[in-house]
């Protein structure tokens, strides 16, 4: 509420003066993606990246206070001084990660010393209620994954697991329990990986869409996947369940497409300020219905049943901002967020996006 923080600012002794701070009522806090993006930039043009301190915690109880210790970058969580992520300036890239943050909550979950799993989640197994099974502490579930949920930050291949498994915080049972452990003992065997941005790499926009059709077991629901890179650069990525029912598998992939585009349209506005202008961006899709969609108007009497705020894409092609490109599955690295693999198809997909151990 907009009453509740200027209340907060009085508390605090601050006043407002008129044409100064009369209509900012709110800190302005920078979104993840926007981090990555500069350090791609720094990164492509060897920049050595220093900061300074802004306190803004008056206005937000979990502000973000921020230090450099040689070349390493430290973002840390002002409550309880939780270190998020690490960024290591090297001569030749910029290295992200959160390694000591993985550390700390394997510590925290007395996880130190368990066996590995190979991947965050098991093929082939539904997600169910499982409302017949003994209920868990619910604190302790939420507390797991709300820890987790930090190290999407870096870590983009435990994102679709941890997305399936916040559904069921309300009552946990304990095969949910169980699913979140082997995320730990997967971090706990890959503590260590982290997004490589190499320096010697073009400098180009490009995008990557998939979905994963009436997967969700609960209700049917498509899950939508994406992925941007700067220059093969990982600088976002996207992981939900769709808010409709598909009832094919072309209108999955198309409310994929256009929620990808949707990030992409943010990336380019934002590299404006860089002094980029990227037009005709290349957005990859696996599903050939798809791009016939976006590309043909006659598909439009086929495609009544998408809801319009989808639609916006095809203009966005036709003003050439974007382009669609046939990609195939096996190649489609947003293919990572939408479903569950076996560890050799996890690790392509891994490696493929830029996480490494460095």
């Amino acid at each position: 509420m907009v009453v509740k923080n200027k209340a907060r600012l009085v508390a605090q002794g601050y006043t407002q003066e008129e044409g100064i701070d009369y209509d900012e009522v709110f800190a302005p806090i920078a979104r993840i993606e926007a981090i990555r993006l500069f350090l791609a930039y720094a990164s492509f043009m060897g920049f050595i990246v220093y900061q300074m301190d802004v306190k803004s915690s008056f206005l937000y109880e979990n502000g973000f206070r921020r230090g450099t210790i040689d070349k390493t970058l430290f973002i840390k969580k002002d409550k309880g001084d939780i270190l998020l992520v690490q960024v290591k300036q090297k001569d030749d890239g910029i290295f992200i990660s959160q390694d000591k943050y993985v550390a700390d909550i394997l510590k925290k979950f007395d996880f130190s010393s368990v066996k590995t799993a190979s991947t965050p989640i098991e093929t082939n197994k539904a997600l169910l209620k499982d409302e017949e099974a003994e209920d868990v502490d619910v604190r302790l579930y939420r507390s797991m994954i709300g820890s987790l949920m930090y190290l999407t930050a870096s870590r983009p291949d435990i994102m679709f697991t941890i997305c399936a498994y916040v559904r069921f915080q309300v009552t946990p049972k304990v095969s949910h329990l169980h699913a979140v452990k082997r995320i730990f003992r997967y971090l706990k065997g890959q503590p260590k990986l982290g997004l490589w941005y190499l320096r010697d790499l073009p400098f180009d926009l490009e995008a990557f869409s998939d979905s994963d059709y009436a997967r969700a077991s609960l209700d049917k629901k498509s899950t939508t996947g994406g992925c941007q890179f700067l220059g093969k650069r990982l600088i976002s990525w996207q992981c939900k369940k769709q808010i409709i029912v598909a009832n094919s598998t072309t209108k999955a992939e198309y409310v994929a497409t256009a929620n990808c585009y949707g990030q992409v349209l943010w990336i380019q506005n934002q590299m404006l300020d860089y002094g980029f202008n990227f037009m005709n961006t290349k957005i990859h899709i696996d599903n050939e219905s798809t791009i016939c969609i976006v590309k043909n108007l006659v598909f439009h009497s086929k495609t009544k049943h998408i809801e319009i705020r989808h639609h916006f894409i095809r203009d966005s092609y036709e003003k050439r901002l974007i382009q669609v490109i046939k990609i195939h599955t096996d190649h489609n690295v947003a293919d990572l967020l939408t479903k569950a693999f076996d560890v050799s198809r996890f690790n392509f997909l891994i490696a493929s996006i830029g996480l490494l151990n460095l």
